[in-house]
């Protein structure tokens, strides 16, 4: 690696610094994701230190490479921005899936779907025509109206 060589020595040590720290922070969200015990703990876990340790790893190849070829390198920013948007919005959206599959499970609401009904020749019976469903009822309201009988509605 000839181009550490070619780097002052206190920007050697910040990009090393910035690497070390970042890849400590990788390395702890990968053994909370392991050691934690509940499913939100885990998720918690790696998703500060996946973002914060690439962060830092960005930034030492960001500060790396912009002072070894004299000028601004800022093509590592996209996968930062990439890697630092994707991470928390989906630690959000498992998260928001496994409470609703914990208050479903707590209140007892099954959603499984039950089979289809079988026809007497032992194939599932086709799906139900819903193309006209609801044309031609007259909704009547819950309220009475002043002369007892329920308004007319178009059509009746």
């Amino acid at each position: 690696m000839r181009h550490l060589e070619l780097l002052p020595p206190w920007a050697a040590l910040i990009v090393a610094l910035f690497v070390v720290i970042g890849a400590t922070l990788t390395v702890l969200g990968g053994l909370g994701l392991v050691r934690l015990k509940s499913f939100y703990q885990r998720l918690h876990a790696p998703t500060l230190g996946y973002s914060y340790g690439t962060l830092l790893i960005i930034l030492a190849s960001m500060l790396m490479f912009t002072l070894l070829e004299g000028r601004l390198v800022m093509h590592e920013l996209m996968v930062g921005i990439f890697i630092m948007a994707t991470t928390p919005i989906t630690l959000l959206m498992l998260g928001r899936a496994a409470l609703r599959r914990d208050r479903d499970t707590k209140l007892g609401h099954d959603e499984a779907v039950p089979p289809r009904p079988q026809t007497q020749e032992g194939h599932p019976a086709a799906p139900r025509d819903v193309t006209g469903y609801g044309e031609g009822v007259v909704d009547e309201g819950l309220l009475p109206h002043g002369d007892g009988e329920p308004e007319r509605r178009r059509g009746d």
